[in-house]
């Protein structure tokens, strides 16, 4: 049987002018209000039906892409515990619900959240050299490996008991076992995920990994862990890597075993978009069953992207003088991609009262820091 195509009451325009299945749709909790005061905006008029895909001159988009993603940036300069990535896509969120968004900014905010958000997938293959995770042993890759296993499967399972969606479930999965905001936008394409569910997870992810800030330093030392074993367990279990910075550095040694752990999970994140994308490839019909949609290929263009990106910086073919602009390239690009995403998202949708997205977020924070810890003590 065909699936229908719903009315879907997107912003005007729908920013990423996607047609999506009729599915369950998740609860959503209450702290989502925590991204933005949904009473301190304007409502937006709804559509009735899909707007055509936006189309124009791109500049105007991207000016205001990348205004927003200057600001992120001196908000996080501000507040370090925040990531620029995370306040991006609140002020994608706020432009979009305040009315700002119109035709002539569309087509560029549509290019940031589609193209630019590959771009930037690719250039966070450079963080990694394939030595200095091999330098880890393989029984510590093996638990990494056992960690970011056990988190992204037994989240969705948690998902599927608590009653979330399928996408909720699976990019709540992805953000808490491999690296936060990053990997929620690498493997969105591929979840059938409504703009709300991606903010949703990204607000989850950053909920707790903030709290692992000053819940995992207080924990380590109650329990006696040694610097190497607690940068471990903070490498293995924190999702954004400035996340697992801030935690890391309350321990004198703990921080270059942390940010070796962290960056071996980031490696994991082209084989699990893989896996995610050849499933999603598999559900998706061969014929034209889908609106609008087209079968993914097999492997995409960005993971093969990610991987030379490692390579390269592995060869050491280029001076590493190069990589500190890389990197900064790297976050204003996924910024500026976080931007156009978040004016996708309607608010007032997020004020949908539930308690099970929050303790789907709460328990696989639970799972990965309690495996982590195991594996930590293993290891150590």
């Amino acid at each position: 049987m065909h699936a229908a195509p719903r009315e879907l009451g997107l912003l005007p325009g729908d920013p990423l002018g996607l047609a999506r299945h009729d599915r369950r749709r998740a609860p959503v909790s209450r702290f989502a209000r925590v991204i933005i005061d949904h009473e301190a905006i304007a409502p937006t008029a709804e559509l009735g039906r899909l707007a055509p895909p936006a189309r124009g001159p791109l500049g105007p988009g991207l000016l205001v892409a990348a205004g927003c993603a200057v600001l992120a940036f001196a908000l996080s300069r501000a507040l370090p515990a925040l990531s620029p990535l995370v306040v991006a896509m609140v002020l994608g969120v706020i432009i979009a619900n305040a009315g700002f968004v119109n035709d002539g900014i569309r087509p560029g905010l549509v290019f940031c959240a589609k193209r630019l958000l590959r771009v930037g997938i690719v250039l966070l293959g450079f963080r990694l050299v394939v030595t200095e995770v091999l330098h880890l042993g393989p029984a510590a890759l093996a638990v990494v490996a056992l960690t970011v296993a056990a988190t992204f499967f037994g989240t969705q399972w948690l998902g599927r008991r608590l009653g979330c969606s399928r996408s909720l479930s699976l990019l709540v999965a992805t953000g808490f076992s491999i690296c936060g905001a990053s990997a929620i936008a690498a493997v969105e394409p591929f979840a059938d995920a409504e703009e709300e569910d991606i903010a949703l997870s990204i607000a989850l992810v950053t909920l707790c990994g903030t709290l692992a800030i000053f819940v995992l330093p207080l924990a380590g030392s109650h329990i006696g862990l040694q610097a190497e074993a607690f940068g471990f367990w903070a490498g293995a279990s924190v999702h954004d890597v400035a996340q697992v910075v801030a935690t890391a550095s309350t321990e004198t040694g703990a921080m270059q075993t942390a940010a070796i752990v962290k960056l071996t999970r980031v490696a994991m994140l082209a084989p699990l978009v893989a896996a995610v994308s050849v499933a999603h490839r598999r559900r998706t019909p061969k014929g034209g069953e889908r609106v609008i949609a087209r079968r993914p290929p097999m492997l995409p263009m960005f993971v093969i992207g990610f991987l030379a990106a490692v390579a390269v910086r592995s060869s050491g073919v280029l001076p590493d003088g190069y990589f500190p602009a890389i990197k900064l390239a790297e976050q204003a690009i996924l910024a500026a991609a976080l931007v156009g995403l978040g004016t996708g998202v309607r608010v007032h949708r997020l004020r949908v009262v539930g308690w099970r997205p929050l303790a789907l977020g709460l328990s696989s924070w639970l799972l990965v820091a309690g495996v982590a810890y195991g594996g930590s003590k293993l290891v150590g």
